[in-house]
């Protein structure tokens, strides 16, 4: 056999042998990238239970970490409910200076999360917040008067 062919063929084991270690790369991170965005968290507020389905960033595994959580949040703005958490997360997220109704996101000069629950027009602050979850239905919950206990959990 000619060194040109046994090039050859070196050159096309180690193509498929690349090929095939990307693909299985792809597929691993696929899966690693569904559990993350289809994970769920349940939250309890008042005699009332919302569930929401976790963002796919750093922030928000962050944010699992600390569960389960029971915190009293307080209101700002007649928009959203806020509360503290007990460690500052990762900030690796895509910040953004709006918010939707029923999003749950991590302010983080203050430590600090909030669950938005009427949308006024208003755009957050610099340096923005980064989003965790999105409140699947039931955001209304959270339009109530002052400060209420909340109790988050992942869902089972």
């Amino acid at each position: 056999m000619s060194t040109w062919s046994k090039n050859s063929i070196a050159s096309n084991l180690l193509f498929s042998t690349l090929l095939l270690v990307a693909s299985l790369v792809a597929v691993d991170a696929s899966k690693a990238s569904e559990r993350t965005t289809n994970m769920k968290i349940r939250i309890s507020i008042a005699d009332k239970v919302v569930i929401a389905t976790v963002a796919d960033n750093a922030t928000a595994r962050d944010f699992v970490s600390v569960l389960p959580l029971s915190v009293s949040m307080k209101d700002l703005f007649g928009r959203e409910k806020y509360g503290d958490l007990p460690k500052a997360l990762s900030e690796n997220g895509l910040r953004k200076n709006t918010y939707e109704v029923g999003e749950i996101a991590y302010w983080s000069p203050d430590h600090q999360f909030a669950v938005y629950y009427h949308q006024d027009g208003e755009s957050i602050p610099s340096p923005g917040v980064i989003p965790i979850a999105k409140i699947d239905a039931g955001a209304e919950a959270f339009n109530v008067p002052g400060s209420v206990k909340v109790t988050i959990a992942v869902a089972k």
